[in-house]
């Protein structure tokens, strides 16, 4: 009588400590499919933003972008990447004149420049790896606005030998530094609905044309 009490008492125990590990389990995959989702619907809701209210970006948001634009990945953890930060006025609307793709800087709180550093660059062939890894920098750097708030647009300068060297003028840029993109960014003021570039003609499996 006693043992059958003392069995049914551990399988009791043994049965809700198992229902507590799926909970938890089930709790924990819940989390990481909301997660997931949370990654991807912020890759969906990016788009360009070109028109800013007249905000500052906070400080700590700036620095969150710029850790953001450093954890990209990077050829041979060269990270081949140096980051202007524009904040004064003079200095945004210098900037929006010597890019033409970058007239909104005139009118934005805020203005990433990401350049290659060449000096971190790897050689030989493998020296225009900066680009990509500067272009992975860029990326995150739109992502993280986007998960914050924030509006942005990617504004090309690199491969453009004038724009390159206007921008450069304007940063005060060594010739080691060579401006890829600048990055406008500020809050919205208005709401812009990202394109759905969805599209199965741009995908082929195993081989090319295989559907």
């Amino acid at each position: 009588m006693k043992i059958s009490m003392i069995i049914n008492t551990v399988l009791a125990i043994a049965l809700v400590f198992l229902s507590y590990k799926l909970a938890v389990t089930g709790n924990d995959k819940g989390k990481e499919q909301d997660s997931s989702e949370v990654v991807l619907n912020t890759i969906l809701k990016r788009t360009s933003i070109r028109s800013y209210e007249n905000k500052s970006v906070e400080k700590d948001k700036i620095e969150k972008l710029l850790r953001a634009g450093m954890a990209a990945p990077t050829a041979m953890n060269k990270q081949p990447w140096h980051f202007i930060v524009i904040t004064d006025k003079g200095q945004l609307q210098k900037l929006s004149e010597a890019n033409p793709y970058a007239a909104m800087a005139a009118k934005a709180p805020l203005a990433i420049v990401v350049c290659g550093d060449m000096k971190k660059a790897a050689e030989g062939d493998a020296r225009e790896l900066w680009v990509q890894d500067c272009s992975a920098a860029t990326e995150n750097i739109l992502l993280a606005a986007t998960g914050m708030g924030l509006g942005a647009v990617w504004t090309g300068t690199y491969p453009s030998k004038e724009r390159c060297t206007d921008v450069a003028k304007v940063l005060g840029l060594p010739e080691s530094l060579i401006p890829l993109n600048t990055i406008v960014i500020g809050y919205p003021d208005a709401d812009v609905s990202p394109k759905d570039k969805w599209n199965t003609e741009n995908i082929s499996y195993n081989t090319y044309g295989e559907e």
